[in-house]
């Protein structure tokens, strides 16, 4: 579902609801960045991940043994 890109005006709406206070020099550049941001997430989501297990199944240096069947 295609989104419409963030405008600076937008991004310093936001920012504001938020409590921060955006200078206007900065609202073009946080609205691209908010746009970067949204377009690798929209790619994550459309990955296939199957049947791979959730990041806190994982245990560092540990490797899963698997007996042959």
């Amino acid at each position: 579902m295609p989104t419409a890109e963030l405008t600076p005006p937008e991004a310093a709406r936001w920012a504001a609801r938020a409590g921060l206070v955006l200078p206007a020099e900065r609202h073009a550049a946080v609205a691209a960045v908010a746009n970067h941001i949204h377009s690798v997430v929209a790619v994550l989501r459309e990955l296939d991940f199957a049947d791979v297990p959730p990041a806190a199944a994982y245990r560092a240096g540990q490797e899963e043994h698997h007996a042959a069947a």
